[in-house]
């Protein structure tokens, strides 16, 4: 090939090269363009009542003589197990646990020092689903102090409430959730003149269950937030 031929092929070779150039852009452009998408967030939360408690009745007697605190301590067991049953507590759920026996003569610090050598504590346990029974039961404790029981108010004796029932609610939240986000993304693209499409990603977030305070912790709250991807068109 001669020096002619060599320039004219070096030339259509660098022609074509600056035309493939000059379209990349083009074709960026377009494809940005159709892969346009919005992200959202839908959010739902419900308040629910909790369907589940566990309730510990504590209590503690202390004296020098276990044999008389022992059958004290069945005494008093016999007292809460008659108030659970009066207020609608059924026996399969009362669990009565082993007593924790605490002789303060052998502690090695200020054992001496107390009034009463042994120091009983015992617990009741409920568990169930009758949360209302149980509340209300919560408020007539006082009844006990008749029958000369105190329970305990620490923090181990303290009721526990949850919701269990999630599983039947999740279907319609996660409906709604995805319904908030839609509506967002539809705001969003009627703001920017644009046209709303399908759905390019979605992803469901935790499930999260609280208490609605620290007040009523028999009521809680749901809450679950979906993460959806919307195409956009002009």
């Amino acid at each position: 090939m001669n020096n002619k031929g060599t320039f004219l092929a070096g030339l259509a070779v660098m022609i074509g090269l600056i035309a493939v150039a000059l379209s990349i852009p083009q074709a960026v452009k377009v494809l940005s363009a159709s892969q346009r998408n919005v992200s959202v967030r839908g959010l739902c939360e419900r308040e629910v009542m909790a369907d589940k408690v566990i309730w510990p009745l504590q209590y503690s007697i202390a004296g020098d003589d276990l044999a008389s605190l022992y059958k004290q301590m069945e005494g008093n067991d016999a007292a809460i197990k008659a108030f659970l049953k009066k207020g609608g507590i059924e026996d399969a759920e009362i669990t009565s646990s082993a007593p924790n026996v605490s002789d303060v003569f052998t502690q090695e610090y200020g054992g001496n020092n107390r009034r009463f050598r042994y120091v009983i504590k015992a617990t009741s346990t409920v568990s169930t689903g009758k949360v209302d029974k149980v509340l209300e039961l919560m408020s007539r404790q006082s009844d006990l102090l008749r029958d000369g029981i105190t329970l305990e108010s620490g923090w181990d004796s303290h009721p526990t409430f949850s919701f269990e029932g999630l599983n039947e609610i999740k279907p319609e939240m996660i409906e709604e959730a995805t319904k908030n986000a839609r509506a967002s993304a539809q705001k969003f693209a009627d703001d920017s003149g644009s046209r709303l499409g399908k759905i390019r990603n979605a992803t469901q977030g935790y499930f999260t269950i609280e208490d609605r305070d620290s007040n009523t912790p028999q009521i809680k709250k749901v809450r679950v937030v979906t993460n959806v991807d919307y195409t956009l068109s002009n």
